[in-house]
Formats: C-alpha cells, structure tokens, sequence
C-alpha cells in the first residue's frame, strides 16, 4: 500500500467521523428549530457521508481500485489524496463553526 493511499484512506476515515458528529448535531437542531438551513446541512452531510463511505470502500476493499492507485502516477494519487485532504479541511471549519 502507497503512502499516498494510506493517507487517503486515513483522510477519508476522519471526514466519516466528522460528518458522524456534524449530522448528529445538525439534527438534533433541526428537530429543536426547524429551520431549514439546517434540513440543508443535514442533507448535504449525508451526501456527502455516502461519498466518503464509497471512498472507504475503493480505498480498502476494492481491488481493482486499490492496485489501478497504487500503479497510476504520482500526481494522480496526490491529486486524488488532495481532494479527501481539502474536504477534511474543509470539514473541520464547519466543524470549528457549528461547535462555537
């Protein structure tokens, strides 16, 4: 397993976590206000968990996926790597804002 696969793998396993404790708080305001910012939230990070389950899943058990990674250039697994990197960034400042 590449490095670059490990921390994909590690990045998407985090962003699960958070949309885990970021859904739970979400909906537990929306079922308190009702406000439909929050369903939109709420909706947005089940997508988004789906996404990130998937991600699990080709970055773990998929073979074909797992060996395609590891045998692709460089820069593809830096991009792909990137790409759960900046939506765990991404989640944590949604994560800093709706815990203040």
């Amino acid at each position: 397993m590449s490095v670059w696969l490990s921390v994909a793998l590690a990045a998407a396993g985090v962003n699960v976590l958070l949309l885990l404790v970021l859904g739970s708080i979400w909906l537990r305001n929306y079922r308190q206000y009702g406000a439909s910012h929050t369903l939109g939230l709420l909706v947005f990070a089940m997508f988004l968990l789906v996404q990130n389950l998937l991600w699990l899943y080709f970055y773990s058990l998929h073979p074909v996926f797992v060996g395609w990674f590891v045998n692709a250039g460089t820069d593809v697994q830096i991009g792909l790597t990137l790409l759960c990197g900046l939506e765990t960034l991404a989640l944590l400042i949604l994560f800093k804002i709706t815990w203040a």
